[in-house]
């Protein structure tokens, strides 16, 4: 049993009711523990049938309206163990189909469904690699034969995937919904609704046991009813705990989840310490973070204080974001002689998300420091050097360390003359396992409706696939352009230029226009002073202090050639996959933190819609003001009565303080 008396662990139990086991924190009454209790029960009394609005069971498919004759709302109560409670409603993702309130009193994010397909597809993947070596082979329903997605410029036919990685021959066969005795253990530490509980329990096969948390009693108390609305009792268990203190309860080797999963409202760095002791040897650790603002640079001080990492604000900042998260957990593992090797990273829409295994070994520990570097950024051109932390050679059986040299640059800039400014650190090595990634896109790919946005994991998987793995960060050839003042260039010609130099090039997933290519500086300077040349710019309106001014006094080195080549164009381009997907509705992003009462109020949107382009709409006339409640006003403090520019209508007052 993991609760202790501060905590509430609710037991799913297929009878139809849910029983409350453990001790009830101090300072909760009986009265209280059996109101919850109640919030977590059908609702059976003929006056909560009249006020309930029940819907058919998932399993049947039918459509979420709602029912209202009173026959069909008993035969409902007779074959669902749960109904909906009033202010409910039934929301679909995937193949689960979650009750929640309409106030906002338990956080859920639509925007999010590709994040939890995702990890839908990933852990899959997980699973298959971690049950072949117990000879337990995993079947996902519409899966057809395993191939290898080609992403090679010649259109060969894929051929079956023959993997075996010394994994003993299948001999046992699980699949969705079904217990595995040998399967993994899941966390998942902020649940919410436990929309994504569920779904792993639908969807994933090779589970053992599935563990929702949430320090919220509400979405504790909810996602027991939506584990018994999906009947999914047998795998998942809600837990009322702080995540932290559950996670460090579970440190010892025989209580380690083998998933775990942090998908936090803000930052998940109060977490990390507690993820990477509780995970199993290789286990996966899954983690989201929304706190864009910090790790895009717009607050560095506040991102090395949750991150031990300065960030900086830059083209590449999305990416640099990824590497800052990884640096953080890596740094964290290191404390107890583990560390991690990351599967996946991916920035999306508003949000990065990382999968990483763990594991646990002194000896590769000490290679930490030599996968961390810190970053020199001109502020005038854009140019960035990467400085590692530590530094690593082979001495036959043995590895040497010692410390790095450096800095690799000047006290300024060799190409404009301008300062450098300095982040990190960060993740320099790869940010993705590019076998694994193979895998979970030929899964996805093979089975186009097993999510909604297949499509654009697709897409997404496609250019991951195609990053140089190697190369951290990039330029964008918009803002290369934008340094010189010069048009710009096609995207192509800019890619077969350094392609003809003999240099490597990609695009990235995390940035439409960026460039990521093992050519130094000089040499992208160099092919932006021919196509100078091209495509004149008018020198003589240039500052001789201008980065412009410095970069194209000096003569190109070579001379760069813009016919388009084969090979510039990659498969994902080609293809005309989803990559960079627009918002497909207004206000596509961070909702509203979850309140302790619910409740959240009708005139957001219009709120944030007033409050939006304040700069580009300036007030130029007092009248302006009308549209803005006074605060003295509301402290009862302004004497100016009518002749005030501000707006005392009572009614647009409490509006906005409801807001």
């Amino acid at each position: 049993m993991l609760g202790r008396s501060a905590c509430l662990i609710y037991n799913l139990h297929s009878s139809g009711a849910c029983c409350i086991t453990g001790r009830i924190c101090v300072g909760f009454g009986s009265a209280v523990a059996s109101r919850r209790l109640r919030t977590m029960e059908p609702l059976k009394s003929s006056q909560d049938s009249k006020t309930s609005q029940p819907r058919p069971s998932p399993a049947e498919g039918s459509s979420p309206a709602l029912i209202d004759t009173a026959a069909d709302k008993t035969a409902a109560e007779k074959t669902l163990p749960v109904g909906l409670l009033p202010g409910e409603t039934v929301i679909k993702e995937g193949k689960a189909s979650i009750l929640f309130p309409n106030a906002n009193e338990v956080f859920y994010n639509p925007v999010q469904e590709f994040n939890r397909d995702l990890t839908c597809a990933v852990i899959t993947e997980f699973a298959r690699d971690v049950l072949a070596q117990h000879g337990v082979k995993v079947v996902v329903p519409g899966e057809r034969e395993r191939v290898v997605v080609s992403l090679s410029e010649t259109n060969e036919a894929s051929a079956p995937m023959e993997e075996n990685n010394g994994a003993e021959e299948p001999n046992v066969t699980v699949t969705v919904g079904e217990k595995c005795e040998q399967g993994l253990n899941v966390l998942e530490g902020l649940a919410a609704s436990g929309l994504r509980s569920v779904r792993f329990a639908l969807e994933v096969p090779g589970l053992h046991s599935i563990t929702a948390n949430d320090f919220s009693t509400k979405a504790a108390a909810l996602i027991a009813r939506n584990a018994q609305y999906n009947k999914v009792n047998h795998l998942l268990q809600a837990s009322c705990r702080d995540a932290s203190m559950l996670m460090y309860e579970m440190r010892e080797k025989k209580h380690r989840y083998d998933v775990i999963d942090l998908d936090p409202y803000g930052s998940p760095s109060i977490f990390l310490d507690a993820a990477v002791q509780a995970v199993s040897e290789g286990g996966l650790l899954c983690v989201t973070c929304t706190d864009m603002a910090v790790m895009a640079g717009n607050n560095g001080e506040t991102c090395y204080a949750k991150y031990g990492s300065v960030s900086l604000k830059s083209k590449y900042c999305h990416e640099m974001a990824l590497r800052i998260i990884l640096h953080s957990l890596d740094q964290r593992a290191g404390v107890y002689q583990r560390y991690i090797q990351p599967l996946l990273s991916v920035s999306v829409d508003f949000y990065i998300r990382v999968f990483v295994r763990v594991f646990t070994g002194q000896a590769t520990v000490k290679n930490s420091a030599s996968k961390q570097a810190l970053v020199y950024n001109c502020v005038g051109c854009g140019s960035f050097h990467l400085q590692r932390m530590g530094r690593r050679t082979s001495n036959g059986k043995h590895m040497k360390y010692s410390a790095a040299t450096g800095p690799p640059v000047g006290p300024e800039c060799e190409h404009c003359g301008q300062r450098h400014q300095m982040a990190g650190p960060l993740w320099a090595e790869p940010i993705h396992d590019s076998p694994f990634v193979q895998r979970v896109l030929s899964a996805v790919s093979g089975n186009p409706s097993r999510f909604g946005t297949s499509k654009r994991i697709e897409g997404v998987l496609t250019m991951v696939a195609e990053e140089l793995e190697d190369i951290p960060l990039y330029y964008t050839v918009d803002s290369l352009s934008s340094t010189i003042h010069s048009n710009t260039p096609p995207l192509l010609q800019f890619r077969s230029a350094l392609l003809h130099a003999g240099h490597r090039v990609s695009l990235s997933h995390a940035c439409k226009n960026a460039i990521k290519t093992d050519a130094p500086p000089a040499v992208i300077w160099d092919i932006m002073r021919c196509w100078e040349k091209v495509s004149p710019v008018k020198r003589e309106k240039l500052s001789e202090t201008s980065p412009a001014f410095k970069i194209l006094s000096t003569d190109p080195s070579f001379q760069a050639c813009f016919t388009v080549r084969e090979d510039a164009n990659p498969q994902s381009r080609k293809r005309h996959l989803i990559r960079f997907q627009e918002n497909p509705q207004a206000f596509w992003g961070p909702k509203a933190r979850a309140k302790t009462g619910g409740g959240i109020s009708t005139d957001l949107q219009d709120k944030r819609k007033k409050f939006q382009n304040k700069r580009k709409n300036p007030i130029t006339h007092s009248s302006q003001l009308k549209g803005f409640p006074c605060k003295k006003f509301k402290e009862g403090t302004c004497t100016h009565g009518d002749r005030c520019c501000y707006s005392h209508d009572q009614e647009h007052t409490d509006k906005e303080e409801m807001a």
